[in-house]
């Protein structure tokens, strides 16, 4: 009350808003000239305005019979903009440089808090600016004078020419027809300094007339600025003091934008617990992608009841190894694209569920072999696994978490309906990606009941089903050999390749020998390596040529270390094979070394110039495969030519070059204008 009585009221003034004008009144500035020198008194030749880009042009006179003024110069610029024709419109009519033109620019884009007053016999009367535009001198007739000096070049060039030539040249033209524009390259050209240039220039100018200060036209339209006299009542302020200043000074955009207080992807748990359970949930498991349920627990709260937490982990999570994963649908929504290759959110949630399904088959998942699969790209593929694996060198990628045993002992109903989605997700995967029973190895049951003692009759059956099975495979190893001498006999021109079968120094000779005596399953037999891995071994072998071709022996074991990998642990392959083993069980697998001719200098290991090949895989390629094999055993690097000659000279046909292009694709790689088979270039 004190502060009030020492700052009395002395005047109250009633305020009125004029409408009249508000959307066509602007506020012209020169900030070029002070303000005492004002442009009143100069005549103003002509004004125009583009109302929707607010840019405004003024054409005022020049003096040119001030003593300041240089009469040579403006002769000169207005010769120059104009050139000595007289039949084109000029810009100096009157061959002198008397005039000179204002162009506006926008001072700010947002006027809303701007506005002009007019206080007139105790009233304040204010009118909102539409507009705030400052006014430049614009140099637009040098743009001129160059344009016309440019023209005059040209033209001087062009008569020169023509008097050399005694006729017009034919020339070729090409005819392109444009590709379709894309939504990105739309939106680049819409952006683009030229596209706004060209759509400012679109709109017309609109021409004024303009009235002065003291123009009798001009005191009529100043009499807008006051509010006019209207039946209704004014009603009082009903707004505090506060919000009345609020009003009258909003806010800026900058002051409006708010402080981020953490990062985006950040959640503070006070805030999470506000939520409703589904949707704590659905941010949990979206930002950490893969969690146990008892962490889940701990991050909800004691007092969340876990039968609620159960049912609403299941609606945006699937149970992979005991462990709760994201769904893909919610990391990748619909109408969303992949940030690397622009596919759709379809088939990157399809991508993802395939990778998630392999980690219920195993704890390892090879990258190439999910690319190979979904054909994505591998920054997609990288992405997916980076979510719920890490990667292990030499081994692939290893599930994130370890498996969670007692969660699916506590709850065996949820994870039995978890098994039924992920057999059903299974199927579709299948018929998507036309998948074999080689992709998709079937997940073996768990033991129904406790494990009890095995009986001796047991065990003599087991022995016996396994001695069956050993002498089936010896039996079928035999008629294999056999037919691989009858097939080597028949071809005489490919060198033998002579090689110790054991460390004491036994050889066994034959035209590129397949499985020596004493071979594979014999070895097997004696516990190199142990029985029952030789089947799985030699069907990876026959697997991989079917797919390669050719392969040198680092390549070979490279490739079988990632099949190991993808392999559940405890495997019988896990029990060790060695390199020996390896090249039998190719040269069991029907392949064939070849002994390519390495030259002198060269730096591959012995690993990298042992090369195997697949001799006969069934279809009709078989023989040109077989003729290019047979030249690359005599020659390190061939030309293409050579060998589509030679091609031709043993199959006693020209062949196309498609068929050529496949023969080559699948056993070689070019380089250098050269052709080599494949991992026997030389880096």
């Amino acid at each position: 009350m004190a502060n009030e009585e020492d700052d009395p009221v002395v005047q109250e003034i009633d305020v009125y808003l004029a409408k009249s004008l508000a959307e066509k009144l602007y506020l012209f500035q020169y900030p070029v000239r002070p303000a005492s020198m004002t442009y009143e008194d100069i005549p103003h030749l002509a004004a125009r305005i583009k109302p929707k880009q607010q840019k405004v042009e003024l054409e005022m006179a020049i003096d040119t019979l001030n003593p300041n003024y240089c009469r040579s110069k403006g002769e000169q610029i207005a010769l120059n903009v104009d050139g000595a024709c007289v039949d084109e419109p000029s810009t100096y009519s009157s061959k002198l440089m008397d005039k000179q033109m204002f162009s506006s620019s926008q001072t700010t884009s947002n006027t809303s808090r701007y506005a002009a007053a007019l206080y007139r016999q105790g009233e304040l009367h204010l009118t909102p600016l539409h507009g705030i535009l400052q006014l430049r001198p614009s140099f637009s007739y040098l743009d001129k004078a160059d344009a016309k000096h440019r023209e005059r070049e040209a033209a001087n060039e062009a008569g020169d020419s023509s008097q050399d030539e005694a006729e017009e040249d034919v020339k070729q033209v090409t005819v392109r027809f444009s590709r379709p524009e894309s939504e990105q390259a739309r939106q680049r050209r819409v952006q683009s300094y030229e596209f706004l240039q060209r759509k400012q220039a679109e709109e017309p100018w609109v021409h004024l007339h303009y009235c002065g200060l003291r123009d009798s036209r001009s005191e009529h339209e100043r009499q807008y600025l006051l509010c006019q006299p209207s039946g209704a009542e004014n009603t009082g302020l009903v707004k505090s003091p506060s919000e009345y200043l609020a009003m009258l000074m909003p806010p800026s955009p900058e002051e409006e934008k708010e402080k981020p207080v953490a990062p985006s992807n950040v959640l503070s748990m006070a805030q999470l617990r506000t939520l409703p359970l589904a949707d704590q949930i659905r941010i949990l498991m979206k930002n950490v992608k893969v969690m146990p349920f008892a962490n889940l627990m701990s991050l909800l709260g004691p007092s969340i009841d876990s039968v609620a937490v159960l049912r609403g982990v299941q609606k945006v999570a699937m149970l992979v190894q005991g462990n709760w994963v994201v769904k893909s649908d919610i990391l990748y929504p619909k109408d969303s694209s992949s940030p690397h290759s622009g596919v759709p959110a379809e088939v990157l949630c399809r991508g993802r569920d395939f990778v998630m399904w392999k980690f219920t088959q195993s704890r390892w998942v090879v990258r190439k072999e999910v690319a190979a699969v979904t054909k994505l790209c591998t920054e997609d593929v990288k992405d997916f696994l980076e979510q719920m694996a890490v990667v292990r060198v030499n081994k692939g990628w290893e599930f994130l978490l370890p498996c969670d045993g007692d969660f699916i002992r506590k709850h065996p109903d949820v994870a039995q309906r978890q098994h039924m989605l992920w057999t059903g997700i299974q199927a579709k995967l299948e018929k998507v990606y036309n998948l074999v029973k080689e992709t998709t190895p079937k997940k073996p049951d768990a033991p129904s009941g406790p494990v009890g003692l095995v009986s001796g009759d047991q065990r003599v059956q087991v022995a016996k089903g396994r001695a069956q099975q050993n002498h089936t495979l010896l039996e079928r190893d035999l008629q294999w050999r056999k037919a691989q001498a009858r097939a080597a006999a028949v071809l005489p021109g490919v060198r033998v390749k002579e090689e110790p079968l054991s460390e004491d120094g036994e050889e066994e000779d034959g035209p590129m020998a397949t499985a020596p005596g004493g071979g594979l399953h014999s070895r097997l037999a004696n516990g190199h390596p142990p029985p029952g891995c030789a089947p799985e071994l030699r069907a990876f072998v026959e697997a991989t040529f079917q797919r390669q071709f050719v392969l040198t022996l680092s390549e070979l074991k490279r490739l079988f270390n990632l099949h190991l990998a993808s392999l559940p642990p405890g495997h019988a392959l896990f029990s060790g094979i060695s390199d020996r083993t390896l090249q039998e069980a190719a040269l069991a697998a029907g392949c064939k070394q070849i002994l390519v001719p390495f030259p002198p200098q060269t730096v591959a290991c012995p690993e990298e110039q042992k090369v195997f090949a697949l001799w006969e895989s069934g279809d009709t390629s078989d023989q040109h495969r077989q003729v290019l094999l047979e030249i690359f055993s005599k020659n390190y690097r061939v030309r293409r030519n050579m060998i589509q000659s030679r091609l031709t000279q043993e199959c006693g046909e020209d062949l196309s070059k498609q068929e050529v292009d496949k023969v080559l694709k699948d056993c070689c790689v070019s380089y250098g204008g050269m052709w080599y088979l494949k991992g026997t270039v030389q880096s």
